[in-house]
């Protein structure tokens, strides 16, 4: 992405705030030109008082100065105060846009980007991008506003003195720009190793008990340590480079300075030029310095702002893959089947999964789906509320393509419990109302005690207003699964889609948790995906799946007669 388009995306960001920015850029113009006021006031301060010793002169500069120093100190306050609030408005918008982006996308996007990459993006990348937008690059316009008024004023002193600007200035900026690229680069190596470090992280805090169990404290260690530890290499080159370049910048100006000292006190010792002038011009010089000095410091910013800049608007330029299409219309309440018609699917890399699949499954009806591991079971399901699409084929609800209706309209039917429970670190209210947000008290306790939890629930500390931890870090596995139960039974969705969600249960609490699943398989059209064959003996039908087909299909006792892939299975798990 190169700067031209870095910029025209920056400035669709700060487009919002451009009244607060144009208000902050004519008093930033202000400022620079007190700045020059504070040099140009040296000549008549020197000529005048000292060299004249004119009274009047004297009883009218310090008024001067005052009102000089009064502007500098109102105009720094206003524009100070506006990027700063157009920065954090810049931070606070950015990270809800790029959160809102993240969740538009498909299942699939979460196997390319990981957890620590996401969080890098909307923390770290977000911050940045603030300090280019509010710091560096404003403080690069003050600077440089400083710098015309500055040489303005050095050149309206000296013309011919002033030439000297012309030697030093081309060396100063070939310097910034080499400077630039180096910081623009190491940037962008930082932040990929920073999302590294999070992802590591991220997954020995959440894995701490496999670490324990297998005694590999020492293992973790050395691999965060050797992250850190190229991280650590990345922030030292970069420092080294950012500490280069303060004394060479401070070498052109220690250059420029000899040269105008033994030019203009030349002038003034030949009498072309007085002293005040002299005086006036070097404090200008060294004023515009400052600025110039200023660009090549806060270069290594604006460098990390608009490499991270790049990374974020490189995530938002992705496009859902699944969205709603043009003219979606609303999915009407479920009333009759779920179709699926020669349905195909592949993933990214070509893999088929699911191949010219046709089923028929009736309102109300438990549908079992069995088979081996890989053989597309939960592909099948991931393909209902659309986290995956088909490439070939179509599904319907109630002979309308899900397709051609809205995401948001089409997941309102479907709930879901899953073999890995996911609960918020929240309070037990909470989770299960995220079910139904709109849900009263009365509803909540009604969910749970259809999910065999309200007993458990009521002997927490704080009952339903117990905080659970970390995806339910409090909870026994039975006691998590049966939240996740009362949540889908909250939903009262006509389709559940229930997979392995009793696999990594013992015994006890698998029989809890399958007299919750009872209570919520009521009057819903079900999907049941189970390796445990007991789970699902009474189930309406059952499919067997493999390689992607349907091979075999009907009752318990129907497919132990066919004595094909069913009984297979059955007999791995009961003989």
């Amino acid at each position: 992405m190169s700067n031209k388009e870095i910029l025209k995306k920056l400035y669709q960001v700060i487009r919002p705030y451009r009244v607060q920015l144009a208000v902050a850029m004519v008093t930033m113009i202000f400022f620079a030109s007190s700045t020059a006021g504070q040099a140009y006031i040296l000549k008549p301060v020197i000529d005048q008082i000292f060299v004249e010793k004119d009274l009047s002169a004297l009883a009218m500069l310090p008024f001067g100065i005052i009102g000089i120093f009064l502007l500098k100190s109102i105009t720094y306050y206003i524009y100070t105060f506006l990027l700063e609030r157009v920065g954090q408005s810049v931070i606070r918008d950015m990270r809800i846009r790029v959160f809102h982006h993240i969740h538009q996308q498909p299942v699939s996007f979460y196997n390319d980007y990981s957890t620590g990459t996401l969080i890098s993006r909307v923390i770290s990348d977000v911050s940045l991008m603030q300090q280019a937008v509010s710091n560096a690059l404003v403080s690069c316009i003050r600077d440089t506003f400083s710098v015309i008024f500055l040489i303005g004023l050095v050149f309206f002193l000296n013309w011919r003195l002033s030439l000297v600007i012309f030697i030093i200035l081309p060396i100063a900026a070939t310097a910034i720009v080499k400077f630039g690229k180096i910081f623009r680069k190491l940037s962008r190596r930082s932040q990929e190793e920073t999302a590294k470090v999070s992802d590591r992280l991220y997954e020995s805090i959440t894995g701490n008990r496999i670490v324990k169990a297998f005694t590999r404290e020492d293992y973790e260690d050395q691999r965060f340590g050797n992250q850190i530890n190229t991280l650590f290499n990345i922030t030292i080159k970069d420092a080294k480079y950012r500490t280069m370049q303060h004394p060479i910048m401070e070498l052109i100006g220690g250059l420029a300075i000899s040269l105008i000292i033994w030019f203009g006190g030349k002038e003034v010792i030949q009498g072309t030029a007085t002293p005040g002038t002299f005086f006036a011009f070097i404090t200008a010089l060294i004023a515009a310095y400052e600025p110039i000095k200023g660009i090549s410091n806060i270069n290594p910013a604006i460098q990390r702002g608009l490499a991270a800049s790049t990374r974020v608007f490189e995530l938002l330029d992705i496009e859902p893959a699944i969205k709603d299409k043009p003219g979606a219309q609303e999915l009407k309440p479920f009333t009759n089947s779920i179709d699926f018609k020669d349905v195909n699917f592949s993933y990214e890399d070509g893999t088929q999964v699911i191949q010219g699949l046709n089923l028929t499954v009736p309102k109300g009806e438990a549908l079992a789906i069995v088979g081996s591991s890989g053989g597309g079971k939960t592909t099948l399901t991931n393909l209902i509320p659309r986290f995956l699409d088909i490439n070939e084929g179509q599904i319907q609800i109630d002979g309308v393509n899900i397709q051609d209706v809205t995401l948001s309209s089409l997941r309102r039917q479907i709930a879901m419990v899953t073999q890995q429970t996911i609960l918020f670190n929240d309070t037990v209210r909470n989770n299960i109302a995220y079910g139904d947000l709109d849900a009263s008290e009365e509803d909540i306790r009604r969910a749970a005690s259809a999910a065999h939890a309200l007993d458990f629930i009521n002997k927490l500390p704080n009952g339903l207003d117990t905080l659970i931890g970390e995806g339910g870090a409090r909870l026994s596995g039975g006691e998590r699964q049966r939240l996740s139960i009362a949540r889908a039974i909250l939903k009262n969705a006509p389709i559940l889609i229930l997979d392995e969600a009793t696999s990594a249960l013992d015994t006890e609490s698998e029989r809890e948790v399958q007299k919750a699943l009872e209570n919520l398989m009521k009057d819903k059209t079900t999907f049941v995906i189970a390796h445990r064959l007991s789970t699902i003996i009474n189930c309406d039908r059952i499919i067997v799946v493999k390689g992607g087909k349907i091979v075999e299909q009907g009752s318990h006792n129907q497919l132990l007669e066919l004595n094909g892939e069913y009984e297979t299975l059955y007999n791995m798990q009961y003989t």
